[in-house]
């Protein structure tokens, strides 16, 4: 059987010209006995763009063929956009009537018809969608007569999808619901679909978030199968889990995090060692060790990666794992032993890492701590005790450990000075931008959005945990050790260009021709405090 990477190959040679299956069998010498895995290679590359066939049945690679295979982006206004699988490649400007049908998300072949005379973009037209995005679509129903007409909350989805009377459901005009399209829209024909839930009426309390639960698909509900695994994990860490882990449940562990955090799934410790250079900071890490509880390959691991993190919404969570692990055995409780992944680093007054160690490990948080008891702890010069009465603040430490907190945590905002003083002179940006918070009354109406309060122990935190990743992430790369990790890709030179030329108008110099992280950082210095900034 050829293989997919031989099939490509061959069709990208110059000579190729578009062919039909059988003719492509007999070039590469592929046995009638293997005619049916080939239909099928050929229908999985056609299906995720990388080849194309033609309305007489022949195949080819669509760059080659004045084609273009990529993501169609609708516009409220009716046009849209062909956005390109091939990174770099120029967006495609598709008019209203040479959608053929695509909705916004679809996947799509689009045929270039030029660019026109004085015009920007080139333009083409849809002639074929290979795959569909909206399968279902949330919006507003109004009814006129016997049939529905539903208005998508996504206002690039152009047109109002007809729901025949026999389909309607019971829904009634004004309802939030979910329509199941039936028929997909043709020129001059709008889609059809049916109700396939009701959601509630437009405008109630928390029917908004339902909606865009939908409408991003998002799940409400664990499978079966899922429940049932979830059931059979212990509520509390067994005797036979201790097997092999460092035991820290007798230092002081506590966790940092807002008030309203409904899962803790890491938490710091920090001691004063001796080296041989004099005294180091010994910053402890721990994070759940949430695989000890989720086996490879099992429901509880597919369903986790089917959805890949928790989404958290303005009134709720919804969690990659069920709340009997995300929030009881696999969340860092106060008083409560817990299974860890903890890494341990040893700084010197000058911030630079000496020493490191990995452990599988078990602790039980001596406190629940929020950003905000910390900042009213730390704010000023020493440390203030500790205001136990604040919200979601739980302490489980002996009134020693309790004593003793407060100057723990002035020794933590120590060292994270010294870690961001190191970081800026390395060249790192410090974005400070703001982040909304939505207050809801007791109904879950919005009443007003407010900024995010952000003060010290939220750099505490922040400075813990990236001195953590990077730890991590070295050790890896020293060990050749493949890992999965997230960069900040280059800007284009186009944009940074544009942003030199405003900044230099506006009188703060940069430097645009190397693009290195410390020339952003000293153009944001150099606006700090100004109303550019």
């Amino acid at each position: 059987m050829v293989s997919r990477e031989q099939l490509i190959a061959f069709m990208r040679q110059k000579a190729f010209r578009p062919m039909e299956a059988a003719e492509i069998m007999a070039a590469l010498g592929v046995p009638r006995a293997d005619e049916a895995p080939f239909h099928a290679l050929l229908n999985e590359l056609e299906t995720e763009g990388t080849i194309v066939r033609t309305r007489h049945g022949r195949y080819g690679i669509p760059e080659r063929m004045n084609l273009v295979v990529g993501t169609f982006h609708g516009h409220e206004r009716g046009f849209g956009f062909v956005v390109p699988l091939q990174p770099g490649a120029e967006h495609i400007f598709i008019a209203p009537d040479a959608m053929g049908g695509a909705l916004h998300g679809d996947r799509v072949v689009a045929r270039k018809s030029g660019r026109p005379v004085g015009g920007r973009s080139l333009e083409g037209e849809v002639i074929r969608v290979l795959a569909r995005a909206n399968q279902r679509i949330v919006g507003t129903l109004d009814r006129e007569g016997g049939l529905g007409f539903m208005v998508p909350d996504e206002r690039r989805i152009p047109y109002a999808v007809v729901v025949p009377a026999g389909a309607l459901g019971g829904a009634r005009s004004g309802d939030k619901v979910v329509v199941e399209i039936t028929r997909w829209p043709e020129p001059r024909r709008a889609p059809e679909g049916r109700v396939v839930e009701r959601l509630g009426r437009d405008g109630a309390p928390g029917v908004d978030i339902l909606a865009v639960m939908y409408r991003y698909g998002l799940p409400t509900r664990f499978p079966e199968e899922v429940e049932r695994q979830a059931e059979g994990v212990p509520l509390e860490v067994l005797p036979e889990d201790l097997e092999g882990r460092l035991d820290l449940r007798d230092r002081l562990v506590v966790t940092i995090d807002g008030e309203d955090a409904r899962d803790l799934d890491d938490a710091v410790s920090l001691e004063t060692v001796d080296g041989p250079d004099g005294a180091r900071w010994r910053l402890g890490v721990h994070i759940a060790d949430v695989a000890h509880y989720v086996p490879e390959g099992s429901a509880l691991d597919r369903e986790a990666r089917e959805r890949g993190t928790s989404v958290y919404l303005v009134d709720r969570v919804v969690p990659m794992l069920p709340p009997r692990l995300s929030n009881g055995i696999c969340s860092l409780n106060p008083g409560a032993d817990r299974l860890t992944l903890s890494v341990f680093m040893d700084f010197d007054a000058r911030g630079r890492r000496m020493r490191y160690e990995f452990a599988a490990s078990v602790i039980r948080s001596r406190a629940r701590l929020t950003y905000t008891a910390v900042w009213r702890s730390l704010a000023g010069d020493g440390a203030r005790p500790l205001d136990a009465s604040l919200p979601a603040v739980v302490m489980a430490a002996s009134p020693e450990e309790e004593a003793a907190l407060p100057g723990v945590l002035a020794e933590m905002k120590k060292l994270a000075s010294v870690l961001r003083e190191r970081r800026m002179r390395r060249g790192s940006i410090a974005l400070d931008l703001p982040e909304p918070k939505v207050i809801l009354d007791a109904s879950g109406r919005p009443l007003e959005v407010k900024r995010a309060e952000r003060n010290l122990a939220h750099d505490l935190i922040e400075e813990f945990m990236l001195a953590a990743n990077e730890t991590v992430a070295a050790h890896c790369a020293r060990r050749q050790i493949p890992c999965l990790y997230r960069i900040h890709e280059e800007p284009e030179a186009e944009k940074v260009e544009g942003l030199a030329e405003t900044l230099h108008n506006l009188g703060i110099p940069f430097r645009a021709g190397k693009r290195r992280p410390r020339d952003f950082q000293a153009a944001l210095e150099a606006a700090r405090g100004r109303p550019e900034e």
